[in-house]
């Protein structure tokens, strides 16, 4: 459904990357996530310093220069990766399975609209993904609200003001309770609080680019999250992150903004600002957090294998809950 909506197609996707590469990802600004670091490379003068990827956004940025694609063309990769700085709880864990995809664009479709076309086509396909899931398994049907026709797009700016005295979380809690599912638009800009409605890294996403709100009002970023209600769990659920990319001059500021210019003699930092790689729109579709979701699940050990604290399966099996080993 991807591949259709968005013209991809599928490639492979690295597990292991070079430190110096800078194509790892941060997941932050802060540096504080982590990954996973060793030498390989056995009878090397040096070994290599390799990690294990932590996802591959900026990689596929790279691989739309590899596979030459051009506009309107792109990839799609079934990802695997290790975050070890993850929180472990029933929709976070250390492993991470995605649909990361990729596509190229036009300096001109940087705008709202074309990143909501984007975000609808992703959602007709999730929606398409409800209907098989309902049809392998009928009792599916019927349990549980059907996911809406359409997603509610709100900017993070504007959800702060409807919330203002609520952290994050609890804002979105409330917002999908009033629509289960949404895009919140312009992730990682500081919004009027002084904060960002979430830390997002600097160099891939594009969080500084000014926009318009529906009013007329200046906002900032050309990324977002979709999020749905999940009806088992009772909580916010969060599907995918995507976003427009930066542009060598959004880069160099989200840099400065972050205290990270030094990250400018990189590789892939430096492709971006001779323009050797092509400017694009990508995100990433957690695979079994939409598993958990659409077969109706309590938690993701129930659809993925990993590792869990003892004292969570101990509550998930007092709960019937079946955490997969």
């Amino acid at each position: 459904g991807l591949c259709r909506e968005l013209n991809l197609f599928r490639v492979e996707v690295p597990l292991i990357v070079t430190r110096e590469s800078g194509v790892n990802d941060y997941l932050d600004r802060d540096g504080s996530r982590t990954p996973i670091e060793f030498p390989c490379g056995l009878g090397l003068p040096q070994r290599l310093n390799a990690q294990v990827v932590q996802a591959a956004t900026k990689w596929k940025r790279l691989a739309l220069r590899q596979f030459g694609c051009q506009v309107g063309e792109g990839i799609v990769t079934d990802m695997r990766a290790v975050r070890k700085d993850y929180f472990l709880d029933h929709d976070h864990s250390a492993y991470v399975d995605q649909w990361d995809w990729e596509r190229v664009m036009t300096p001109e479709q940087r705008n709202l609209d074309f990143l909501k076309d984007v975000v609808r086509r992703i959602w007709k396909v999730l929606r398409e993904a409800q209907a098989k899931a309902h049809e392998m398994f009928p009792k599916l049907r019927g349990a549980y609200p059907d996911m809406p026709e359409e997603l509610t797009f709100i900017h993070a700016e504007d959800l702060l003001a409807m919330y203002p005295d609520l952290p994050r979380k609890q804002r979105e809690t409330l917002v999908l309770q009033k629509y289960p599912a949404v895009f919140i638009i312009g992730i990682g800009w500081v919004l009027a609080d002084g904060y960002p409605h979430e830390m997002r890294a600097a160099d891939y996403d594009d969080w500084v680019t000014e926009t318009r709100s529906a009013d007329g009002r200046p906002v900032h970023g050309l990324n977002g999250d979709i999020l749905v209600w999940n009806p088992v769990t009772k909580r916010r659920h969060e599907l995918t992150s995507m976003g427009i990319r930066v542009t060598k001059e959004t880069l160099v500021k989200q840099l400065e903004l972050s205290g990270q210019l030094d990250f400018l003699k990189l590789p892939y930092h430096q492709a971006i600002m001779r323009d050797e790689i092509p400017l694009s729109v990508g995100g990433g579709i957690g695979q079994s957090r939409t598993l958990m979701y659409l077969l109706k699940k309590a938690h993701l050990g129930e659809v993925s294998v990993t590792v869990w604290p003892q004292r969570l399966k101990e509550i998930c099996e007092a709960k019937n809950i079946r955490v997969l080993e």
